[in-house]
């Protein structure tokens, strides 16, 4: 950040110039190369929540609660 502060005023209009042009060729190859990127990506919508059975619920919280009890356990000696 502090160094884009001690630049020319110069130097940063052709730093703009050159982000503009990398930006618009990179538009051109993405349209050559037949896909769109960010209209990929937003028409691809929220990811799906993974569901998971009382079950594998109820074995992940006893496992949790049995480190807890080891790990207080240990710390009482």
């Amino acid at each position: 950040m502090n160094d884009l502060l001690k630049l020319s005023t110069a130097k940063l209009q052709g730093i703009i110039k050159v982000k503009k042009q990398i930006e618009r060729l990179a538009a051109k190859l993405a349209k050559l190369a037949g896909s769109a990127a960010p209209a990929a990506a937003a028409a691809k919508g929220p990811r799906k929540r993974r569901k998971m059975s009382a079950a594998a619920r109820k074995k992940i919280s006893q496992a949790a609660k049995a480190r807890w009890a080891r790990w207080k356990a240990g710390k009482g000696k």
